[in-house]
């Protein structure tokens, strides 16, 4: 019994997996377009206007209005992040390995969650956390938030010595001062609260004139507490967030200078642009030295020509 052939796919018919192919494309180079870049900013512009324009008390029938832009700033929202996923084609789970994207993703998503509908506090603040997301299309803003991230480590160890700065001189003040003035240093807690706000300066006046008035040798309390707080550990703090800021700095040309980089969107990497430019250049460099060489050759024979030219015969 012969069996019949299966009967073959026409060149015109697609696969699935062709389709899915060709939509990841699609959304890939849709996330990489400078337009939709653009129009996720606009959107995210205008939903912080919408927030603000909130907050006004008497709306009337702009309420509504604005009711519905918040439902459509949702929808648009909820389709970046669809349409960011499927870029990823058959791995979306490569969306989550940038902390960026699951902090869009969490901030988007978050407005659905049932819990938040019963408190509008907590449901304005979800809504407000959108518009940090500005942060991740500003190369400037996104190395100063990882330059922040990056001297944690360092400033919790600043603030455990300020801390404990702190706490010395405020025994100390308390010691000297808790009998002449009990409202600034009558216990750790009023002696402490006064040194945080000496450390804007403003009160450093009085309170030396105070203390000038119970005994000079308070002066030296107060120098020494506005050298090593006020200056030397702010300044601690200053080294500390811009060597962050340098790493971070650093770590971003890093990482566009790694193979698979590709900023433009051309489909080749930015390390491959950079390779052939210099190429590029060093053969350009290349020709110019030539035609100078030619130039100079030229430029020698006639000199030579001219001054033979003008000798005596000699006859």
């Amino acid at each position: 019994m012969r069996r019949t052939p299966a009967p073959r796919q026409r060149g015109g018919s697609t696969t699935p997996a062709s389709r899915w192919s060709r939509l990841s494309e699609r959304c890939a180079r849709t996330v990489r377009s400078r337009p939709f870049e653009i129009a996720i900013v606009v959107l995210i512009v205008a939903n912080g206007v919408v927030l603000g324009l909130e907050t006004f008390p008497h709306l009337g029938t702009a309420a509504g209005a604005l009711r519905w832009l918040e439902l459509s700033f949702r929808v648009a929202f909820v389709a970046e992040i669809v349409v960011r996923v499927l870029a990823h084609g058959r791995r979306p789970q490569d969306f989550f390995r940038h902390g960026w994207n699951i902090f869009d993703f969490v901030v988007t998503l978050a407005i659905f969650l049932p819990g938040l509908h019963g408190d509008p506090a907590l449901l304005r603040v979800v809504r407000v956390a959108r518009v940090l997301r500005l942060v991740r299309f500003s190369p400037g803003l996104r190395t100063i938030v990882a330059a922040l991230w990056r001297s944690l480590p360092g400033v919790a160890g600043f603030l455990a010595l300020a801390v404990v700065t702190l706490y010395v001189y405020g025994m100390a003040g308390w010691l000297i001062f808790a009998d002449a003035y009990p409202e600034q240093y009558g216990d750790i807690g009023r002696s402490l609260l006064t040194l945080f706000v000496l450390l804007s300066l403003e009160t450093l006046p009085d309170l030396m004139e105070q203390g000038m008035a119970l005994s000079p040798w308070t002066l030296l309390y107060y120098v020494s507490y506005v050298v090593i707080t006020v200056n030397l550990l702010l300044n601690i703090l200053i080294a500390v967030i811009v060597n962050s800021m340098e790493e971070a700095r650093r770590l971003e040309m890093t990482e566009r200078l790694a193979p698979g980089y590709d900023e433009d969107g051309d489909g080749v990497p930015d390390e491959v642009d950079r390779i052939a430019l210099t190429q590029r250049l060093d053969d350009l460099r290349a020709v110019i030295a030539e035609l100078e060489r030619e130039l100079r050759i030229d430029r020698e024979d006639g000199h030579a020509r001219h001054g033979a030219a003008g000798r005596p015969s000699g006859r």
